[in-house]
């Protein structure tokens, strides 16, 4: 097993990749001659991947990547581990890179959702309500067992089995979101990402956490959120400061 400094990176991209099959053996190829592991997801709809290695291969797998002018944007989020906290190296194309079942929501097709940087959310949070004066509603797109090691204050938590469960979570409560500013949210971005274009698109007022809780840790130190953020992998939750939770 690889021992530290290991560079954990994790980043999504909602992207059109009709050569999702083709890109799947290359991306594979190199990741696992440079000793990386973890999973890389990608679909028709973009990229969505959990990886960890040493730093230099790590590195050198994603400027490889974003030299595929499509990928440029990949804005990978770091943190670190003494040792390897993936088991494997996993390289698969999926009909999504989030599965929702919602064939109509395709962020690669469409304009992305209002995104909120960290930043501003915690600015939001520290005066009580958005800069127009509404109510914030946090809403937690997570997992319920994710949301149980740790959420934002007061967050609303539907106690998701999986992000599938969303849709019908959102008919059910909408009445509770209207008139408010909803801001979604969720481990790195993706889901929330997903979900404010559904939000929107039953006329609510909605935002996404621009990167998720890991960004918000980095950016703001984790003000407002109490508790650890859930990753799928060894480390199995992150503190604010984004070393594992002990």
């Amino acid at each position: 097993m690889q021992t530290g400094p290991i560079l954990n990176i994790s980043c999504y991209l909602f992207v059109s990749l009709p050569d999702a099959a083709a890109l799947r053996d290359r991306l594979h190829a190199r990741a696992d001659a440079l000793g990386l592991k973890g999973t890389v997801l990608i679909a028709e709809e973009g990229i969505n991947l959990f990886l960890a290695g040493l730093p230099e291969a790590v590195r050198t797998w994603v400027d490889e990547l974003r030299a595929d002018t499509r990928l440029k944007a990949l804005t990978p989020k770091e943190s670190w581990s003494e040792t390897q906290p993936f088991q494997r190296l996993k390289v698969k194309v999926k009909p999504e890179i989030i599965r929702m079942n919602l064939p109509t929501v395709r962020p690669d097709k469409a304009p992305r959702a209002p995104a909120l940087a960290p930043a501003t959310l915690a600015r939001w949070l520290d005066q009580g309500h958005d800069d127009a004066g509404r109510e914030i509603v946090m809403l937690d797109t997570r997992n319920g067992f994710e949301v149980d090691h740790g959420a934002f204050d007061g967050a609303v938590d539907w106690r998701l089995h999986k992000f599938s469960d969303f849709p019908a979570a959102l008919a059910a409560h909408r009445g509770e979101l209207a008139g408010k500013t909803v801001v979604s949210y969720c481990t790195g971005g993706i889901r929330c990402e997903k979900a404010a274009m559904v939000l929107e698109a039953q006329g609510l007022t909605a935002w996404q956490l621009d990167g998720g809780i890991l960004k918000y840790f980095e950016d703001t130190g984790g003000k407002h959120y109490h508790g650890s953020c859930f990753v799928f992998d060894e480390r199995e939750a992150l503190q604010a400061d984004l070393s594992p939770a002990r």
